[in-house]
């Protein structure tokens, strides 16, 4: 839609119109991301201080970037650790309530009458107090 000759650009409303075509070509570049950015509650001017703050970035200097390779190298072999790290720290966190609950019942009982389960609380319990 043309503007009308001697009148100013809309640059609130029409923020692409008004935009040279350098601009132009990065806004309709930038819309799709802007509009699911919209939709996930985050506004526009969050997202142009991120693309500022991300313009502004240095490029990483060789030693740096071997640096993060490096790490990345690490990451990948540590991988399997650091999973089960993860996973042992998530059980401890959320089934020591539940098994510490069950306890009191379970270590009442004669060990001949203790179920699998029962057994397995219990090793569990005492391997993570």
């Amino acid at each position: 839609m043309a503007q009308p000759p001697g009148k100013l650009l809309d640059t609130i409303r029409r923020p692409v119109a008004a935009a040279s075509s350098l601009h132009q070509s990065a806004a309709n570049h930038l819309q799709p991301l802007l509009s699911l950015a919209q939709r996930n509650g985050v506004n526009r001017r969050c997202i142009l201080t991120l693309l500022a703050s991300a313009a502004a970035i240095p490029e990483a200097s060789e030693s740096r970037k071997a640096l993060l390779q490096d790490y990345v190298k690490r990451s990948k072999e540590n991988k399997e650790k650091n999973d089960k790290e993860r996973l042992d720290d998530f059980y401890k966190r959320n089934y020591k309530d539940y098994f510490g609950f069950m306890e009191g019942s379970v270590r009442e009982k004669p060990a001949e009458e203790l179920t699998e389960s029962e057994k397995g609380i219990l090793a569990w319990l005492d391997k993570n107090k």
